[in-house]
């Protein structure tokens, strides 16, 4: 029997292997009750292989998983009453219709949310009668978000949440997740949107050849490493090096996009003084300059690699 628990989540040591590859590597990560946890990392980092685990659809080679101190494939069934999940594609039937899909799922719960309401919440009135199949993407998104909510979980798994959705059904998305947070329900999702991660995480675990290399707030991530960036544009190929020279010790100065800058260190005002007077001297309009905290786009590159992921 499962007791109440700061944590919804604890994976310690999690190991999981496809022959020969490793796919999970001694994996330790938690997930706080009431929270929203972002898991990121590249293509082939494991985020999928952790998540499914966790959901009790694969079974541990190694390590331990509990979630809402169940274990995820002894007491599945049990688990599966509590919690949600929304995969990144699929998860209904091609030729059902959108609102006998979600009303399906509905009545699989003792005390759903109203499917009506769901579906209004979530922009999908014009296609309640489309087939699955002829729905677009972004609302094979938001059906799928739907499912995985009507049921009232405890814990909700989401796997790209927003993957192919305009701004306004993103944003209305956002606030979907932080009153879910507000009234209590713990949300774990994966996604490659950044600042997805920045606005709505509590807590990040970056994920990187089957380990965590990382965990922190948003802020705390952001603000380790370098402390503020000079971000500006101008043409293409500027001579970085003597950028650099003309900066104190300690300083980096990189162009991670053409004709895009990133001066990082320890900005004051002098250092500020000292980028403009070069680009005065070179003959340099710097366009959009400005002195910022480095994203958590900038830390995720950093932890992760600059080079394509298969």
């Amino acid at each position: 029997m499962s007791t109440p628990s700061a944590d919804a989540v604890v994976v310690d040591g999690l190991v999981m292997r496809y022959g020969d590859t490793i796919a999970l590597d001694g994996l330790c990560l938690t997930v706080t009750t009431g929270s929203i946890t972002a898991i990121l990392g590249p293509n082939g980092a494991g985020k999928t292989t952790a998540v499914e685990t966790c959901e009790g659809y694969r079974r541990p080679q190694s390590g331990t998983v509990r979630v809402l101190g169940l274990d995820p494939v002894a007491e599945h069934a049990a688990l599966m009453a509590r919690i949600g999940v929304m995969l990144q594609s699929g998860g209904s039937w091609g030729t059902a219709r959108a609102d006998e899909m979600l009303g399906h799922i509905a009545k699989l719960h003792a005390d759903p949310l109203d499917v009506r309401f769901l579906i209004g919440r979530l922009g999908l009135d014009s296609c309640g009668r489309t087939f699955y199949r002829r729905l677009s993407g972004g609302q094979q998104q938001r059906l799928g978000l739907a499912m995985a909510i009507v049921g009232r979980p405890e814990l909700v798994f989401l796997d790209e949440p927003t993957a192919g959705l305009d701004p306004q059904a993103r944003r209305a998305t956002w606030e979907l997740l932080d009153e879910m947070r507000s009234s209590g329900v713990t949300i774990v999702l994966t996604t490659h949107y950044m600042d997805e991660a920045e606005r709505l995480a509590d807590m990040v675990h970056v994920v990187d050849d089957g380990r965590v290399i990382a965990s922190g707030s948003p802020a705390a991530l952001t603000a380790s490493g370098a402390q503020n960036t000079i971000r500006f544009e101008a043409v293409p190929g500027l001579d970085t090096a003597s950028l650099l020279a003309a900066l104190p010790v300690g300083f980096k100065v990189t162009e991670p996009a053409s004709g895009a800058y990133l001066v990082e260190g320890a900005i004051d005002a002098h250092v500020l003084a000292a980028v403009t007077a070069w680009c005065a001297t070179n003959g340099v309009m710097p366009r959009g300059l400005s002195v910022e905290n480095q994203t958590l786009e900038d830390v995720f590159i950093k932890l992760t690699g600059r080079g394509l992921r298969p």
